[in-house]
């Protein structure tokens, strides 16, 4: 399959591979399982192509929210394989866009992130599962193959999380309330703050100054009304959002 090599974004270039090395068990009613792949890092994209090139077919690619609605809805594959954090609005964006044109859209959440809010907002607009980026190719090829017979598909600590909300157990709409009065910088500094990181830690992680994070974990205590790191720690723990 060297077409699977080059990067397809528009349906007019698409690659048309054979299925005759692709068992059926990963086969749709017409070849082999089809899918797109969302994700604002070019080299995880080549290594997921790479991965499931032998056994699906890959339509396309996205980095960011606009090109992603565009292909998806260009090329109506099978799977979408979908990054939750992304240039132009996120995962959910993509999600909301593209079902308003095509519901029937199956969408996988693929991500580094196994935060519960990343997990259960992802899930509420739609998407049919969430695996994290340390699954195996088989176990992802696999996965695409269940999501798009209509299977829900979660790596194991993650299925916890969506039973905890279904069951009350985590209470999302609060979750969602507070973390709304967060701007993405605020949250990934709470996040590395409630893991435990001093401020140096946190200012070269992302690429801040120290005085830029006093000043972020100032206002994320504000708006969460806490009173020191220590009760950050535990609001975030309580809500499994580390």
């Amino acid at each position: 399959m060297t077409q699977n090599q080059n990067e397809f974004t528009q349906p007019d270039t698409l690659g048309q591979p054979g299925t005759g090395d692709v068992p059926a068990g990963e086969r749709g009613p017409d070849g082999p399982r089809s899918v797109v792949i969302v994700d604002d890092h070019a080299m995880f994209r080549s290594g997921v192509r790479h991965e499931i090139g032998d056994r699906c077919r890959v339509l396309g690619e996205a980095e960011d929210v606009d090109s992603a609605v565009q292909v998806i809805l260009q090329t109506k594959p099978d799977v979408v394989l979908l990054d939750v954090h992304l240039p132009g609005g996120g995962g959910v964006e993509v999600l909301n866009r593209v079902h308003q044109k095509n519901p029937d859209q199956k969408f996988l959440a693929l991500s580094v992130s196994d935060a519960a809010e990343d997990v259960i907002g992802v899930i509420r607009a739609g998407a049919r599962g969430y695996v994290t980026k340390s699954i195996s190719g088989p176990e992802l090829i696999d996965a695409i193959r269940r999501v798009a017979e209509g299977d829900a598909v979660f790596s194991p600590r993650l299925a916890g999380f969506v039973l905890d909300a279904f069951s009350g157990a985590i209470d999302i709409a609060s979750v969602d309330e507070d973390l709304d009065r967060l701007s993405p910088r605020e949250r990934e500094v709470m996040r590395l703050i409630a893991r435990g990181y001093a401020y140096k830690e946190v200012a070269k992680e992302l690429f801040i100054s120290i005085k830029t994070v006093e000043t972020h974990v100032s206002s994320v205590l504000r708006k969460l009304q806490l009173s020191n790191r220590h009760q950050l720690t535990r609001w975030a723990t309580d809500r499994r959002l580390v």
